[in-house]
């Protein structure tokens, strides 16, 4: 950093006109170098995360050269208070994908939460006292404007660290720790019957369906076939006739519609899909 001198006012204003207005690379690679103080000033800012100081400042530099991509001399500002936000900008989405397998956060209310919540503890004096008091959490909530829950969820995530499936459960190497975890999803050959023998139902019951006349297939399927049934006294104005007279309709449908699924699922696939009696 010291083999890069700092720009004059004059000359920064000229190095930025050429790289924005004839593409000088030349002049683009100076506007980076002589800012990598700025770039390694903030990245020190963040070295509470627990990661190389030497890959913050990287992607600091990542983010001077969008900003020197970016800047527009001519608005009357220096370069340095242009950059500083697109410096921070690239460490801390730096910081949120490497600080844990578990993305942290994606709203700009829990990247605020992230990035405050350590600084924040530090000024009541809890960074050693184990976890936050609840008139601690409601004090930090109010602060950066969140819920308590976001609070304590955060700090919970923060004070806890990645562990690998791989890692051995004993001194001995024997054994490790994803030995132990149980998938309670079916197995997919499973998954594949099931889906197999509930499209042979559904088969079977649309050519079962077809053996009932119009009125009989309607009532069936508005009282029996869909998820908001329809009442006795919706579909005796419909067609005209009595509550009674549409019960005994849909109870004779289904008891035609079983007994011709009964005699297909036999005819094609054998006695195993027989369809049960509540079918």
């Amino acid at each position: 950093m010291r083999k890069f001198p700092m720009l004059a006012a004059e000359e920064e204003f000229m190095l930025a006109k050429a790289w924005r207005e004839h593409g000088n690379t030349e002049s683009a690679h100076k506007l980076v170098t002589s800012h990598l103080r700025l770039v390694a000033k903030i990245a020190m800012g963040y070295r509470g995360y627990g990661l190389p100081v030497g890959e913050l400042i990287a992607e600091g530099n990542l983010g001077m050269m969008q900003a020197v991509k970016r800047f527009d001399p001519d608005r009357g500002f220096r370069l340095a208070t242009y950059a500083m936000w697109w410096i921070r900008a690239a460490i801390q989405e730096y910081i949120l994908r490497s600080w844990s397998l578990v993305k942290i956060g994606t709203t700009a209310a829990q990247k605020k939460l992230f990035f405050n919540l350590r600084r924040l503890k530090g000024q009541i004096q809890t960074i050693d006292q184990g976890q936050l008091r609840p008139e601690q959490v409601e004090e930090i909530a109010r602060t950066l404007d969140v819920s308590t829950a976001d609070v304590i969820s955060m700090e919970q995530r923060m004070s806890g660290a990645d562990h690998s499936l791989n890692a051995p459960m004993r001194i001995d190497g024997e054994g490790e720790w994803q030995d132990w975890l149980e998938d309670d999803r079916e197995t997919q050959d499973v998954v594949i019957a099931d889906r197999d023998e509930y499209q042979q139902r559904m088969s079977l019951l649309n050519e079962a369906m077809a053996t009932l006349n119009e009125r009989e297939r309607h009532i069936l399927t508005e009282r029996r076939l869909k998820e908001d049934p329809a009442t006795l006294e919706d579909l005796s104005k419909v067609y005209d006739i009595s509550r009674e007279r549409v019960r005994q309709i849909e109870v004779r449908a289904f008891e035609k519609l079983q007994k011709s699924m009964k005699h297909l699922a036999l005819e094609k696939h054998g006695p195993g899909m027989l369809p049960g009696p509540d079918a």
